[in-house]
């Protein structure tokens, strides 16, 4: 599965790779490592657990600073700005080190305790494994802003044996390689995952509470990743479009071939407003068709040449060191 145009990396070690996207959660960050650590030494021979923090505002990163002097199992990465949740997962998956990346969020809605219950179920044949719980929601728009998104993801994965998607997740680190070539600010993990396997499943899972303050996830941004889903990776938006103008010319050829018959066989006269209306469907459909193939060499084009980075690592301490030492192998 490796990228075309790049040098795979290493084959990751036997372990697990816990990532964390951080974001304003300076305080839930303590009590998350510690009740991390002692799940992740008994899945696995070597553990890490990567923190990226995604440009929060409060004292997350210095949080995470303090529990990776204190703890060389944690890996501090911090960006440049918030780029948002799926380009920080997109960080943490390429930095880790182990054979088993684990996915969870940083304000302990995602149990660390269940994370056995995902890794068990990677067995022969699966290679991404959700944890579904109840997410609870009293936000109309919040929750028919998940349900399309979810719609959206369903349709690129052939293979259902499974209902749904959510962050808590594991997978195989091997899969990074169906998209190390991946640039862009249009990051959903999920899609990427897609690229690389159809083999998922999923398992059901506690949801906890969140401890206190609100979800950082806003309606705005929930919106955007919708959008995302549905027109930055399939064009099925634009075939829709060929679609609907294939069907306006079907339409405008069978009312003119009516007029045209009707007055050479029936000797009637032309009917404008007949005939008129069949130049206007064909003319819109002929329009509809270029428009949706000129869409689709769009997406080729810039599926091929997109250069804009999807993060920029401001800062990544012991960078050099932790290329000498598995820092927290168990």
């Amino acid at each position: 599965m490796g990228g075309a145009g790049r040098v795979p990396q290493p084959l990751p070690r036997d372990g697990i790779t816990a990532v964390v996207p951080v974001f304003n959660s300076e305080s839930s960050l303590k009590e998350l490592v510690e009740r991390l650590e002692p799940v992740l030494v008994a899945c696995a021979p070597a553990h890490e657990i990567v923190l990226v923090d995604d440009g929060s505002s409060d004292g997350s990163w210095r949080a995470v600073r303090t529990l990776a002097q204190s703890n060389p199992a944690v890996r501090p990465i911090r960006l440049a700005r918030n780029y948002g949740q799926h380009s920080a997962l997109l960080v943490g998956v390429r930095a880790a080190r182990y054979s088993t990346i684990v996915t969870l969020d940083d304000d302990l809605q995602d149990l660390p305790e269940d994370i056995p219950l995902l890794t068990a179920a990677l067995t022969e044949g699966v290679d991404v494994v959700y944890g579904m719980g109840r997410y609870e929601t009293r936000n109309l728009w919040r929750a028919l802003a998940t349900r399309i998104t979810k719609r959206a993801l369903r349709r690129l994965v052939r293979r259902r044996p499974f209902d749904d998607f959510s962050g808590f997740r594991a997978f195989r680190t091997q899969l990074r390689e169906a998209f190390a070539t991946h640039e862009g600010p249009f990051v959903v993990l999920d899609v990427l995952l897609t690229w690389g396997t159809e083999s998922f499943d999923s398992v059901a899972v506690t949801r906890g509470r969140r401890r206190e303050g609100r979800s950082t996830y806003r309606l705005t941004d929930l919106g955007r990743h919708s959008f995302n889903m549905v027109v930055g990776f399939n064009a099925r938006p634009l075939q829709f479009f060929i679609f609907i103008g294939a069907g306006l010319v079907s339409v405008g050829s069978v009312v003119l071939s009516y007029t045209l018959i009707h007055h050479a066989f029936l000797g009637g006269p032309i009917l404008g407003a007949a005939f008129l209306a069949s130049a206007i469907a064909m003319s819109a459909g002929v329009q509809l068709v270029g428009i949706g193939i000129l869409g689709e060499y769009a997406v080729r084009i810039l599926s091929r040449l997109s250069g804009t980075p999807a993060y920029v690592i401001a800062e990544e301490p012991n960078a050099v060191e932790d290329c000498h030492h598995d820092g927290g192998a168990s």
